[in-house]
């Protein structure tokens, strides 16, 4: 429905105007006396809304003001460290944490919002480290000098 309502036509008749075009073009072949699906239970809007955020957005996360959202991914960032495999990777995480931080901070405020701290690098990566398994010694065992024995032959 792009059209807008011509001026002097009552909403009613226009309404019912566009009904019909729709029913000639077709728009509407096989929707007469098929019933609405029916709940299994009442539903809360609550359990409406969560139900649609996890169908729209993966989650509740994308309910959240967007400073509470950098808020918790910050909270969460050493479950996140700890399983990434190398330091530059850890530092190129947080390095993209905090630019969309910085970025957040320069946007205008709409509305009173959760204001979130930077990652701090450095006890991020001695997390890191502190989770890191033993690496094993690698170094290569040194070589014994071989064992001169000495010929019966040649005594001295």
């Amino acid at each position: 429905m792009t059209e807008c309502k011509p001026p002097g036509v009552s909403f009613e008749t226009w309404v019912h105007q566009q009904i019909a075009q729709a029913q000639e073009r077709g728009a509407s072949e096989g929707l007469a006396g098929r019933p609405l699906p029916r709940r299994t239970r009442e539903q809360t809007s609550y359990e409406w809304a969560l139900e649609w955020a996890r169908r729209e957005n993966g989650g509740t996360e994308g309910m959240l003001p967007p400073g509470l959202a950098l808020r918790k991914e910050r909270d969460e960032l050493p479950g996140v460290v700890a399983a990434l495999r190398s330091e530059a990777a850890v530092r190129a995480l947080v390095e993209d944490f905090n630019d969309r931080v910085a970025a957040h901070w320069r946007r205008p405020a709409e509305r009173a919002d959760a204001v979130p701290g930077l990652a701090d690098l450095d006890a991020l990566l001695e997390h890191w480290r502190a989770t890191r398994p033993p690496e094993p010694d690698v170094t290569e065992p040194v070589a014994e000098a071989p064992v001169r024995r000495r010929r019966w032959w040649r005594r001295g």
